[in-house]
């Protein structure tokens, strides 16, 4: 019986020293190493959509996200560099070493999972909103039952507000479109991304109107770093230095400095990482 014990205790020990120089053959940390070497990191970040990432007067890009990447490339101890992505080519980019890492607006969805790595915590979130003229005073869901509401077509909004709260979509191809007729006043607001209603909302082109209610249907952003780096240096580092955002508050301190609109997500963030011992000394 000891015998077997023995033998079945160094087998175990055989297969974890495997698998532990497997998972240090896995890690090359090629792009960490890349970026070590060259003293730069290059952060791939909007510079379309305000007020996370957007070109300033002087055509630098600027905006909250950018501050995170900023943030990043110190605690790295590193330049950055920032490179402008749109949605349609973030991942691309990553993946042909365009850039180092992106921070750019991305809901973290199983299907990019699988093209790119995303450390969590996540950092942020969106959600369903609206957007409406002030002088309506919308102040929770209920108070658009039974109203015509502006919607683009196709969007999965529309069906979960009409299910949920009894609207009227008036839906159209295209949000320009949509956006126009909440001028026109054909609808009382306007149903899309919390996100996209934010950037609108701090372009200046919308001073009469607002963001009332709560956001609804939460789905988390997530950066991302290359795939084969994500469970490495690379995607480690990330991954802490997105829990020090959450728990010490900073980017609810980067929400106030651009303007938008408090979430939730991160007042939650903030309180479910909390230091224990915070406020018992």
């Amino acid at each position: 019986m000891i015998k077997k014990l023995l033998a079945t205790a160094t087998a175990v020990a055989a297969l974890s020293a495997a698998a532990a120089t497997a998972d240090a053959a896995q890690c090359a940390n090629t792009v960490w190493n890349k970026v070590m070497q060259r003293g730069k990191v290059i952060v791939g970040v909007k510079a379309d959509y305000k007020p996370w990432g957007f070109r300033d007067p002087s055509g630098n890009i600027v905006g909250m996200e950018v501050d995170m990447a900023r943030e990043m490339a110190d605690a790295m101890g590193v330049e950055l560099e920032l490179v402008a992505v749109q949605s349609s080519n973030r991942m691309q980019f990553l993946e042909q070493g365009k850039v180092d890492m992106f921070i750019a607006t991305m809901s973290d969805r199983p299907d990019r999972r699988k093209l790119v790595g995303i450390p969590g915590p996540n950092y942020y979130t969106s959600g369903t909103n609206v957007m409406a003229p002030k002088a309506v005073g919308l102040k929770k869901w209920e108070d658009l039952q039974g109203k015509p509401v502006c919607g683009k077509q196709g969007a999965f909004y529309n069906k979960i507000v009409t299910d949920r709260y009894g609207v009227q979509i008036v839906a159209f191809t295209g949000n320009a479109e949509a956006k126009q007729a909440l001028r026109d006043k054909k609808c009382v607001a306007w149903v899309y991304d919390d996100s996209s209603i934010m950037s609108d909302l701090s372009s200046g082109s919308y001073d009469d109107y607002e963001m009332p209610l709560n956001s609804e249907d939460d789905t988390p952003w997530g950066l991302a770093v290359p795939i084969d780096e994500k469970n490495c240096i690379f995607g480690n580092f990330m991954s802490g230095l997105q829990y020090n955002w959450l728990s010490s508050g900073k980017l609810i301190e980067l929400e106030r400095k651009w303007g938008i609109q408090p979430t939730q997500f991160l007042a939650n963030q903030k309180q479910r990482f909390k230091d224990w011992i915070e406020g018992k000394q």
